[in-house]
């Protein structure tokens, strides 16, 4: 039985990542982890470098055939990315 003031382990690790404002590197992290199941092991094992700063993707990329192949399809990674994430975690994409 319930009581009136239970939460669920989802709505109080929401809860503390907004109240300790760890939401956004907390969405940052997921999304670096999650980049080789959305690009595929091939981008994946390319990519060399990969962080997130002021809502800017960051990639270093060792194939410049890759690299400009991403580059045409970028608004579609960074929304992909930001829904997964649920919510504007990334805005821009800068490649190395």
């Amino acid at each position: 039985m319930r009581k009136p003031n239970d939460v669920t382990v989802k709505d109080a690790i929401s809860k503390m990542l907004d109240v300790y404002r760890l939401r956004r590197k907390f969405d940052e992290t997921s999304i670096l982890s999650i980049w080789p199941e959305i690009m595929g092991t091939a981008i994946a094992n390319r990519t060399k470098q990969i962080y997130i700063h002021d809502k800017k993707l960051f990639l270093r990329i060792e194939s410049s055939v890759i690299k400009n192949e991403l580059i045409m399809v970028r608004q579609g990674i960074i929304q992909k990315l930001n829904e997964h994430a649920g919510s504007e975690v990334i805005t821009e994409m800068v490649f190395l």
